[in-house]
């Protein structure tokens, strides 16, 4: 949330959003000096996409963000596309010889002229003053490519065991890897992406890190990709991820197939926060809460999109197999208070509750008897519904928004989405419900399904069913704003 009050239909309570005009992806999100860094992708001359800008906003808890002037603007070597932020704390730049500071390394992207495809290439910026005021380096660009149109969104990270810099670049259908002891001078040093994954639209954001695997002392190397918009598919832009292992030049997957991050359309282009301290430890995650198919007709007026809530990203195994876990960071729980709602209940028909409250976060625990489909209605207004449907028989958790407010500005958007089940007799549903947004997180944060809803109100009361059986509620609550 902003320090803005919630005045404007659709502002959100929870979630970042922009005080005017249009964002999109995160951009260099960074923790240094006791503050956590949102840039963002930004026209501060139109609530449509135009020509990009760093935006930036400041967080002292991941919730609570004020926004600040943009960071970086257009100049001579193009408008300032995606990238990523590091401290540079041993002063390999040269830039700072007194005490460390950030370093943001970003696409600078030109136009096409004639007989000319764009130009993509990147470039460094540098602080003094906590993010602040920025320099941009008087040689740039540090990297360019002569043939590859796509070559975009740096996310750069020191890599410990090899004593250097490592950038992961996108390019085209292809993820390409560099390495820099200064961040100015690179070395190319592999491309992922050949014959594994989707490659339903262009490659974009990527990052890589190295997660914990839960319970043991086991950890791997995760890729993160997002999938630009293919017209042809119902999905539009989404993010898939890779598991397995990077030695400082190649990362190698070790499965086959695609994984999802997120099976709703509205999480896209995130990333991880850089240089959050060891004593803390968690890999932050924040997302993008659009999708390209209609992020530029989404019906707010004088501003556009929001990030999702930051996540806490973890690694669960099961046998050979690896899931990303996430679930909202606890810095949330510092604005809730909880109040239960639901002890051991059975219900084998319609059963509602007021909560007066309309934003917030609910849990339950369901058990299923024998009911055929069960599930969580939304109750927006008396005709304004979001349902969550759980399909025993086809293995599915569906989020169906046809009737959840306005949906008519995109043919796309009242599509179903789904998540493929492998049980339904019991599920733990986590939903942070706001005034254009809900998000679940399944099973302890085993699959997320992020979506935008435009009702004409948040939220009246939730009502809980099952059809042809009994489920058991085993325990239900919901978190509460304390203001």
């Amino acid at each position: 949330m902003t320090k803005l009050k919630q005045a404007e239909k659709y502002r959100p309570y929870l979630h970042f959003s922009p005080s005017k005009n249009w964002m999109n992806d995160p951009n260099g999100l960074i923790y240094f000096k006791g503050e956590y860094h949102l840039f963002f992708q930004h026209n501060p001359h139109d609530s449509k996409w135009g020509p990009m800008h760093w935006g930036h906003a400041v967080s002292k808890d991941l919730v609570t963000w004020d926004e600040l002037p943009i960071a970086l603007y257009p100049d001579e070597d193009g408008t300032i596309f995606s990238g990523s932020a590091v401290v540079d704390w041993n002063n390999t730049t040269g830039f700072f010889p007194d005490q460390p500071g950030i370093v943001a390394i970003f696409t600078h992207h030109l136009e096409s002229e004639v007989h000319n495809p764009p130009k993509q290439s990147q470039g460094l910026a540098y602080s003094y003053d906590n993010g602040r005021t920025w320099i941009k380096y008087r040689n740039n660009p540090v990297l360019k490519h002569d043939s590859k149109v796509d070559f975009r969104d740096p996310k750069v990270f020191w890599h410990h065991s090899s004593n250097k810099w490592v950038m992961v670049l996108a390019t085209g259908e292809s993820i390409s890897i560099y390495s820099s002891h200064n961040l100015i001078d690179w070395s190319f040093e592999s491309e992922f992406g050949e014959n594994i994954g989707s490659h339903d639209g262009v490659w974009e954001c990527p990052d890589l890190f190295e997660l914990k695997v839960e319970n043991n002392e086991e950890s791997k190397w995760v890729l993160l990709v997002s999938i630009g918009d293919n017209p042809n598919i119902d999905n539009g832009s989404r993010t898939q991820y890779f598991v397995g292992t990077f030695d400082g030049s190649i990362f190698r997957a070790e499965h086959e197939g695609t994984k999802w991050l997120d099976y709703g359309k509205d999480n896209y282009a995130g990333v991880s926060f850089a240089d959050i301290p060891e004593e803390d430890g968690r890999r932050i995650y924040l997302g993008w809460m659009s999708n390209w198919r209609y992020a530029n007709e989404v019906p707010t007026h004088g501003w556009r999109s929001q990030m999702t809530i930051p996540r806490e990203l973890g690694l669960r195994r099961d046998k050979d197999s690896y899931t990303i876990i996430q679930v909202p960071v606890q810095e949330l729980d510092y604005y809730f208070t909880r109040k239960e709602i639901i002890k051991n209940e059975w219900i084998g028909k319609e059963l509602r509750y007021d909560f007066n409250v309309s934003y917030g976060m609910i849990t339950l625990n369901i058990g299923n008897k024998d009911a055929v489909k069960y599930g969580v209605n939304i109750h927006h207004t008396p005709t304004n519904v979001t349902s969550i449907i759980i399909d025993t028989q086809k293995n599915l958790l569906v989020l169906d928004r046809n009737k959840s407010g306005i949906v008519s500005f995109s043919d796309n958007f009242p599509i179903q989405q789904e998540i493929k089940l492998s049980d339904t007799r019991k599920i733990k549903l986590s939903m942070i419900i706001d005034s254009s947004s809900i998000e679940i997180f399944g099973n302890g944060g085993e699959f997320a399904l992020t979506s935008l809803v435009y009702p004409d109100k948040i939220c009246e009361e939730v009502s809980l069913y099952a059809l042809d059986g009994e489920i058991n509620v085993e325990e239900g609550y919901f978190l509460k704003p304390n203001t």
